[in-house]
């Protein structure tokens, strides 16, 4: 034990020195305020202007859907009272999956308890089905999908440039040919903000004979005409395996899934731990869920007044002469390279500014590419967007290049 608690010290100091020692700054969500939070630093409570939420639509301090969720917790209860074996599936959990494989025009959809559980569950089954595996990985996936394919015992996994079509195709054309093949991938990549070519991916799994896997999480509910996600927008759901995506995003509740065949999902069902053995979630949650997602379905307002928030603060970061990073998504990252000015830079904006932007730095990113990461959503208004441009000038730029 105690070999165990000194290397403990030493490590937390050694994250310390880095200037990533993570601090969680406890914030309360004010519901009818979105995206105001209130929060007390250093002995003051005050109201705190979120630029990080991943609640990225707003669906979270929806009334329906925080309606939905009381009314369930009035008639089921607070808890699903087991694993969906035991007490735990209800007629709600069914609904919810057969709305998300409507969503996603697929035969089946299976609830997990995270996106990051779905992730690791499903891959992990998956890739100890069959003897001889190989798996193509991209070198920017999430550490969910990572470590659901370290738990593939015999897997053989290669690792793809991220985006890089010509070095996926070059570490197919080289595994054995009569192989089970798996590509695993993301639709946006939620720190850079840049999106997977679905299509090419498509074209290479069909030519190389093999299975897909499309982590969603980060564009369900958003993209496409119903909120199905990158694979729905680009026309290509059908075309791959399985899609996983989660309830806790888009859909500002929590909650992960994923969806495709009857039978590949009826197998994941009955093999993976992570399912099998965790208790179901709660009917208010998985009520919530529910509505939050067919509203959307019925109504994209909210997906394009996102998408054009996104744009405008780019747009304000450039001509303001902030370091913004390229990304064709509705994430906004800012480039700051270092990740004890990265934290520095995020408490001031709270403490002199009244504003929170999360502060991403290794291991979430690589070291030297610390950054801020904004998510504006339909309810930043432009006065907003100019107050933070304003403060982050001042915090980053020096006078002279300081634009009004």
């Amino acid at each position: 034990m105690h070999q165990f608690l000194t290397k403990c010290d030493e490590a937390l100091t050694e994250i310390s020195s880095q200037g990533r020692y993570r601090r969680f700054v406890a914030l309360e969500k004010l519901t009818d305020r979105f995206p105001y939070y209130s929060v007390t630093m250093e002995g003051r409570t005050r109201d705190i202007l979120v630029w990080s939420t991943n609640d990225y639509l707003a669906m979270g301090t929806d009334p329906q859907v925080i309606e939905a969720s009381a009314d369930a917790a009035r008639r089921y209860g607070a808890g699903a009272g087991g694993t969906r074996n035991i007490a735990g599936s209800s007629p709600l959990h069914v609904a919810l999956e057969e709305e998300l494989a409507d969503l996603h025009g697929k035969d089946a959809a299976l609830l997990f308890t995270s996106g990051y559980v779905s992730n690791q569950a499903t891959l992990t089954a998956i890739l100890n089905s069959l003897p001889d595996w190989h798996v193509f990985s991209d070198a920017q996936n999430h550490n969910s999908m990572i470590v659901g394919i370290k738990g593939g015992k015999t897997a053989t996994v290669h690792i793809f440039k991220h985006n890089d079509m010509a070095d996926l195709e070059r570490l197919l054309a080289e595994a054995p040919a009569e192989a089970p093949k798996l590509i695993v991938f993301e639709s946006v990549y939620s720190m850079d903000g840049d999106i997977a070519p679905l299509e090419q991916i498509c074209d290479l799994a069909d030519r190389y004979n093999a299975m897909t896997y499309l982590d969603e999480v980060h564009a369900v509910g958003m993209y496409g005409p119903h909120g199905g996600g990158v694979s729905e927008r680009d026309g290509v759901a059908d075309r791959i395996t399985i899609i996983e995506g989660t309830l806790a995003k888009g859909f500002g509740c929590h909650g992960g899934y994923i969806t495709g065949d009857f039978k590949v999902l009826d197998y994941i069902r009955s093999v993976a731990a992570g399912f099998i053995f965790t208790t179901a979630l709660p009917p208010p949650t998985v009520a919530a869920a529910l509505t939050s997602i067919r509203l959307l379905k019925q109504d994209s307002t909210r997906r394009t007044k996102l998408f054009e928030r996104a744009a405008t603060l780019k747009a304000k970061f450039l001509a303001a002469g902030l370091p913004v990073m390229d990304s064709n998504s509705h994430i906004v990252p800012l480039m700051i390279g270092d990740a004890a000015k990265a934290t520095e830079i995020s408490m001031r904006l709270i403490r002199e500014f009244g504003m929170y932007a999360t502060p991403i730095n290794y291991p979430t990113v690589p070291r030297g590419t610390e950054r801020l990461r904004f998510t504006p959503g339909p309810k930043h208004t432009d006065e907003m967007m100019n107050n933070l441009v304003t403060a982050l000038q001042q915090i980053l730029l020096p006078a002279e290049t300081q634009t009004a």
